[in-house]
């Protein structure tokens, strides 16, 4: 294991540290497979869903759209952190996954047979529903595959590898769509992702993630009960740990921002950059385009956040990124014009990245491991219903075009306003310096030269 050192590391040094645990590498290896089928999931449904000459999107559609996608991360999150408290995590990892891949083989039947209505969207719902049930998994297990001091790269490789894989099988997901039309084939590779991710996940002994609990749990049924007071004790935990508050509370605003930006894109390429009566082929590969300056962004998030912490903290890279997000998403969107648009989702992927991989850590140290499941459900629905939110509001005031000046001044100012009111309640301490441990993690005492004493002179 490379020893602690004060000074900053390269991505890749720190990059192989991390993968040189072998329990992290189990962990890694179903995280990536299940994104990447996520990325398939979600490209085949927009496109069966959206674009097509006949359904032309609109501002309330779009959110409709999105508030029934995330409605249910919402929700399912408060029942996922007090099983996760419970139930052993890798059989989650595992049957999580299991499930999807079943509820996608019944949305391939459906498609086969040009199925409309809300069928297609309530198996959709219960997939993207496992899918978060299985990322807070991941979260809550993270600490027992790493080290402690590891926590920024181990979250930084996660978090940002997840979002490439997710981007990468959108990008597939793409590809075939353009070739080959079929949606139906989109999600039998994605059912078969998602068997890969459960196979991967079984490799993981069954207690090596927790939870690690000093009497028996109790039964699901009695789980189930405690849900609400579950979550309100993840909530009380939370509150009373300012660090963990603060960040959650920046995220959201963050969350809020970056939904209203989401929603405003998807309404410019698919109504204002192309004619809406198009078969959508041209609008999927411009926000292609966009998706991919995000995943671009969002490895550059993983490469510098991990040098810059040290030197800047954790609580100023944040304010960083806020404030660039702020300046710079407006200048690059006033345009209104694709290229600069992509370039702008380059630096907020970058942005939006860079401060989650902090908030992800800063929660993480602040907490107890027995209430990990829990706080992170509560970090769930903040971030979710956050997004909602912005899709409720962009549905009552955003045009079908997507364009909107006050939008998007007022989305920028939003960045600003969040980041200074983060500045104003954490402030931008020095980071405290990693003290040298061994490899059972306790501190190595440092020898203090002692002065020898002179002679007294005469």
């Amino acid at each position: 294991m490379r020893p602690p050192s004060l000074e900053s590391v390269s991505f890749t040094s720190d990059f192989r540290a991390v993968v040189a645990h072998a329990d992290f590498r189990k962990l890694y290896a179903p995280r990536l497979a299940s994104q990447a089928a996520d990325g398939l999931f979600q490209v085949g449904l927009a496109s069966y869903v959206f674009f097509t000459p006949e359904k032309q999107a609109t501002a309330g559609a779009a959110a409709a759209t999105f508030a029934t996608l995330l409605l249910p991360y919402t929700f399912v999150g408060p029942f996922a952190g007090v099983l996760l408290d419970r139930w052993r995590r890798r059989h989650v990892l595992v049957r999580t996954n299991l499930i999807r891949m079943s509820l996608v083989a019944v949305i391939a039947t459906l498609f086969a047979g040009a199925v409309q209505g809300p069928a297609i969207f309530l198996i959709a719902l219960l997939t993207l529903s496992g899918g978060r049930f299985f990322l807070t998994a991941m979260s809550a297990s993270l600490p027992h595959v790493v080290a402690r001091r590891e926590l920024v790269m181990a979250n930084s490789v996660m978090a940002t590898s997840g979002s490439l894989a997710t981007l990468t099988g959108g990008g597939l997901g793409l590809v075939l769509h353009q070739t080959l039309h079929t949606p139906t084939l989109l999600m039998a590779i994605c059912g078969a992702g998602y068997l890969l991710a459960a196979g991967l996940a079984a490799r993981m002994h069954p207690d090596r993630l927790g939870p690690h609990l000093e009497v028996a749990p109790p039964s699901a049924r009695h789980a189930f009960r405690a849900v609400a007071v579950g979550l309100a004790d993840g909530a009380r935990h939370v509150c009373a740990r300012p660090a963990a508050r603060h960040a959650l509370t920046l995220i959201t605003a963050q969350r809020f921002c970056y939904g209203t930006g989401t929603i405003a894109t998807l309404l410019l390429y698919r109504n204002y950059f192309h004619d809406p009566a198009s078969n959508g082929d041209a609008a999927m590969a411009g926000l292609g385009a966009v998706f991919a300056a995000a995943g671009l962004g969002y490895f550059v998030a993983a490469v510098i956040t991990p040098e810059v912490t040290p030197r800047i903290g954790k609580s100023g890279l944040i304010i960083v990124a806020m404030l660039t997000a702020s300046v710079f998403g407006f200048a690059l969107a006033v345009p209104y014009e694709p290229p600069p648009l992509v370039l702008g989702a380059f630096l907020l992927g970058l942005c939006a990245q860079s401060v989650k991989i902090c908030v992800d850590t800063i929660v993480q140290e602040s907490i107890d491991d027995e209430f990990r499941g829990r706080v992170f459900s509560v970090y769930d629905v903040l971030f979710n219903s956050a997004f909602v939110a912005a899709a409720a509001v962009a549905s009552l005031t955003m045009p079908e075009s997507g364009k909107s000046y006050a939008i998007l001044s007022a989305c920028s100012l939003g960045y600003a306003v969040a980041a200074m009111l983060y500045l104003r309640a954490v402030g931008v301490a020095r980071p405290v310096p990693v003290l040298p441990t061994d490899s059972a993690g306790n501190l190595i005492p440092i020898p203090v030269p002692v002065e020898q004493s002179r002679p007294t002179p005469e």
